[in-house]
């Protein structure tokens, strides 16, 4: 049917809703009763007009996404089992995650994928190895120097040698590898709110880009891996804001740099009791990552907070993938939320207050110098304190932990790992980043007095 339906029905203008609106208000204040602030600063309004829309010219289109099966390599021929086992089961990109180098010829064994490595230490003579691996697959090294002294308050051997190590491997790779990647991910999970979470990896990565500018390096891929929460809509603005001024700022770089966005689910609002509604929250955490345009995706399991990798948990958080992907059809990602007001005003709203928090964070001389300064600590330690708060009195509810427990529900016996934040008295250049889950507290009073 060619016809379009709508000519049929007058227009109807933001005015005349409004107008509606107040009428059926019976009096309250339109202001007071309707529109709510969240801790961004973002008025949410009850409706959403083309009389007032604003777009920000930006396309979240991808191709498809890949769905990632992350693996911890303890043992070499278990790790790569464990992959191909994975990429058989529709798996089409692995996450490795290393403690210290491994044998890469037992581990990539039989692999042709996409390939990513979040390595806890800094070799080059075993990355350039890798390196040399990458005529195979398609790899992502993801070396985020900044990120690890963000997030453990150390760099991996000191500012200089950190650089000049990174500046050899980008230097000398003539392959298709992504050497750099922008770990946002602990900004999140250590409760930064989505405008400060934009606007840090902003000025994150461009301490690389100036790195790269200084130094006349040219590399033409950068992983940013984000971590999404259940704000849904909030979400997906978050990436297509980021996507849009990262773009924005590497043309100001003259940088031709392909962006890789590498998403998984937030651990912050995940729970230890009421387990099985993560798999909710992973769920429509997911199809934020897809819709705001990721490229990869990897699923964390409902029991990733106080099991061990098991069968069952990778497989399920793998098929919700899977599900989302070929039965929900969203195997050919089109741009779903262009065109839609509301996803499309909270774009542009977060796209404004992030550029001016990073303008601040720029003319105070950059992201390294506020967090030496503790300038960014503070300010994630604000945000995550206001919300701790919001859960602690329920206006943020976590359903199954703040909001209708089952207090038969007993943990004490099930618990595999420590599902708390470690302290580890340390000698720090810095104060680093500590990520804690909302409910933990609350889990600890639960666990004392179960019987």
């Amino acid at each position: 049917m060619s016809e379009n339906l709508f000519e049929h029905f007058p227009e109807v203008s933001l005015k005349q809703w409004k107008q509606k609106i107040q009428f059926d208000l019976k009096g309250a204040d339109y202001n007071d009763t309707l529109i709510s602030q969240t801790n961004e600063g973002i008025k949410i309004k009850p409706c959403y007009h083309s009389d007032e829309f604003k777009k920000v010219e930006h396309s979240s289109k991808n191709d498809s996404f890949n769905i990632c099966q992350s693996i911890f390599i303890s043992d070499e021929k278990t790790a790569n089992f464990l992959a191909t086992d994975a990429l058989n089961r529709g798996a089409n990109s692995i996450l490795f995650i290393a403690l210290e180098p491994f044998d890469i010829d037992i581990v990539l064994k039989n692999i042709n994928s996409e390939i990513h490595f979040n390595l806890n230490f800094l070799s080059e003579s075993f990355i350039s190895e890798l390196l040399n691996h990458s005529k195979k697959n398609k790899l992502f090294i993801n070396i985020d120097v900044i990120g690890n002294l963000a997030k453990s308050g150390n760099w991996f051997t000191n500012l200089n040698t950190d650089f000049d190590i990174l500046k050899r491997l980008v230097s000398n790779n003539n392959s298709s590898s992504s050497i750099i990647s922008i770990n946002t991910s602990n900004y999140q999970n250590a409760g930064a709110n989505i405008v400060q979470q934009v606007a840090y990896a902003l000025a994150h990565g461009t301490e690389y880009l100036n790195f790269l500018s200084n130094n006349n390096i040219n590399t033409t891929s950068i992983n940013i891996e984000f971590s999404i929460g259940s704000n849904y809509f909030f979400e997906i603005a978050k990436i297509r804001a980021f996507k849009y001024l990262w773009k924005t700022i590497c043309n100001e770089f003259k940088l031709d740099i392909h962006t890789h966005i590498f998403s998984k689910p937030s651990l912050r609002n995940k729970t230890l009791y009421d387990y099985n509604t993560n798999m909710l929250r992973t769920t429509t955490e997911c199809m934020s990552a897809i819709l705001g345009g990721s490229n990869t995706i990897s699923n964390i399991s409902y029991d990733e907070v106080y099991h061990k990798k098991n069968e069952f948990g990778e497989r399920i958080s793998r098929n919700q993938l899977l599900i989302l992907k070929e039965e929900s059809y969203f195997k050919d990602t089109q741009d779903f939320s262009e065109g839609s007001y509301y996803i499309e005003s909270l774009t542009v709203e977060i796209t404004e207050k992030a550029l001016a928090i990073y303008k601040d964070i720029e003319k105070s001389s950059g992201f390294l110098k506020q967090l030496k300064e503790g300038t960014i600590q503070r300010k994630i330690k604000e945000s995550s304190e206001r919300e701790q708060e919001q859960f602690d009195t329920t206006e943020l509810v976590l359903l199954g932990t703040n909001k209708h427990p089952n207090m038969e529900d007993k943990m004490n016996d099930a618990i595999e790992l420590y599902p708390f934040v470690k302290t580890k008295p340390r000698k720090t250049l810095i104060q680093p980043i500590v990520a804690k889950r909302l409910a933990e507290k609350m889990e600890q009073e639960r666990l004392k007095n179960e019987a």
